[in-house]
């Protein structure tokens, strides 16, 4: 089966009803859990995306806590974990500045831990994707945001490393 296009969705859309459309949203939500976390996140948290912010700040931080840093692949494995899920929430609001806040959030956490200290190549390669993914975020930004976020994001940089480390 071949899916419509999304313009052809949108004109299909446009001519149902109220409760067709209704039905079709509850529908959806029915059979995939991300769908129904999308339809939660547009109808009840859109509009403070700073309280959403926060929520996801305070589970990044909960997840950090609950690391095991034993072994460095149950390490890696909890941080591609909170990255993916970050990343999840990140999509969700299709914000540039809740992304560079939650991915500078991100890498302020994992610097806290000792995980970079270990001269870890995974975490370290992992890191520097999310600064480079936090500079990308960045420049699409208000310049008056932007030199904010260049601020925060400047105290990320790794000491005595280059983006050559791991060659």
């Amino acid at each position: 089966m071949k899916a419509a296009s999304l313009s052809e969705l949108k004109k299909e859309l446009t001519a149902r009803s109220k409760t067709d459309l209704l039905a079709l949203c509850l529908r959806l939500a029915r059979y995939k859990k991300d769908n129904k976390e999308l339809l939660t996140f547009l109808i009840f948290e859109s509009n403070d995306s700073d309280a959403y912010t926060k929520s996801v700040d305070d589970f990044m931080t909960q997840e950090f806590s609950a690391i095991n840093y034993s072994n460095s692949y149950f390490a890696k494995k909890s941080l591609r974990k909170i990255l993916r899920l970050a990343n999840k929430y990140i999509k969700y609001t299709g914000s540039k500045q809740v992304e560079a806040t939650l991915l500078i959030r991100f890498c302020n956490l994992l610097k806290k831990t000792e995980l970079l200290a270990k001269k870890n190549t995974q975490i370290q390669k992992m890191y520097l994707t999310q600064i480079d993914k936090i500079d990308k975020a960045i420049e699409t930004l208000h310049p008056d945001l932007a030199y904010d976020f260049k601020k925060q994001a400047g105290d990320l940089a790794l000491p005595h490393s280059s983006k050559f480390l791991f060659f």
